[in-house]
């Protein structure tokens, strides 16, 4: 059946047992994300006998697909007020910012008499998730420390992923200085402090993690076995977890410039052709409902992408040495952008490998 994703799993457990090499070194645990495959269990069970302590995701509908994993589940999206019965059911931590919604997380676990855990978020500067002022910091913590069925277990800070600010040692000192300050002040000890996620894997590579980091959230490292902050390849692991296979439905030998006045294309663009003459050109059954097309890459490297609507994508053959048919398969790799809109696609067929 096609589409599909293959999923090969023991290449996932074989890089997370890299990264966490990597990350105990520095006494750093890994809390594995699960979120970019939708949290199919048999893939984050591979990351769990790789080594991960702690599976963590953005979406309680995920994490619930985890609950007989027994490790402990992290929420990694700041929650929402309306679903903290769900999460304190579902997740033993989550990383959060507002009052508010902590006040409503005790106030669940305490009806089902739990204790949940909290990570402070802290904005270091990527203006993403996180209190920013020092002040505010402070406050908050304060009021978190007499309220039940609540745990201030640790604080972290986000980098890269909505700013692009990339993780250093500076920056990540300040996440420290504000441990001690927190606890001094306080007399309280917070047990975790999370420097971010796949982005700051170059600080264990150059020797600059500043101690006392004790907790990383990963997930395109062990996904596609690549750090974020440069996009720079890891040592000794695997990028072809996830292979997308779509079989051509039609193949023919067409003019490369459309024929007549062109107007908007079926997502409001205007497209732009370049004149190549007749080229031969494939159709596979996939389209921008299932990825976008900037999210493969062949395994054909004469393959060339021409775009795609919603339920057709246009590839060029003219150039490759294999003769292509109609009913044939093509591969490819995908970015972690293209895993994940596979993943979250019901159209796209997920095997394990």
């Amino acid at each position: 059946m096609y589409p599909k994703v293959e999923i090969a799993v023991d290449k996932i457990r074989h890089n997370t047992e890299m990264l966490i090499g990597k990350c105990s070194k520095y006494n750093i645990d890994v809390a594995a994300v699960t979120k970019v495959f939708c949290a199919i269990p048999e893939v984050a069970k591979a990351m769990v006998d790789g080594g991960a302590k702690i599976l963590a995701d953005s979406r309680v509908e995920n994490l619930e697909k985890l609950i007989d994993i027994d490790v402990p589940k992290l929420l990694l999206r700041l929650p929402m007020i309306s679903q903290a019965e769900d999460v304190v059911r579902v997740a033993d931590m989550s990383l959060n910012s507002e009052l508010e919604t902590i006040k409503a997380l005790s106030k669940a676990a305490v009806m089902g008499n739990k204790k949940h855990k909290i990570i402070l978020m802290i904005d270091l500067g990527d203006l993403r998730e996180g209190i920013f002022e020092k002040e505010e910091i402070f406050n908050t913590v304060e009021t978190i420390i007499d309220l039940e069925g609540i745990k201030l277990y640790g604080i972290g800070v986000n980098l890269t992923c909505y700013g692009g600010v990339i993780p250093r040692e500076a920056n990540l000192t300040k996440l420290m200085i504000t441990k001690r300050e927190l606890e001094e002040r306080f007399g309280i000890n917070i047990e975790v402090v999370s420097g971010g996620n796949s982005s700051s894997i170059h600080l264990l590579e150059d020797g600059t993690m500043p101690k006392g980091i004790n907790l990383l959230r990963l997930g395109e490292s062990l996904v596609l076995g690549r750090e974020t902050a440069f996009g720079d390849k890891i040592k000794d692991t695997y990028e072809d977890c996830f292979k997308l296979r779509a079989e051509i439905i039609e193949i023919k030998e067409k003019p490369s410039m459309p024929i007549g006045e062109i107007g908007m294309d079926a997502f409001g663009n205007k497209p732009v052709f370049e004149d190549k003459g007749v080229r031969k050109r494939a159709i596979c059954a996939i389209g921008r409902q299932d990825i976008d097309p900037g999210d493969v890459i062949p395994d054909d490297t004469d393959i060339t992408i021409l775009g795609a609507s919603s339920d057709h994508f246009i590839i060029d053959v003219t150039d490759c040495e294999d003769e292509y048919k109609v009913g044939d398969i093509v591969s490819f790799n995908l970015t972690y952008g293209g895993i994940l809109s596979t993943s979250t696609s019901r159209y796209i067929k997920k095997e394990l490998v």
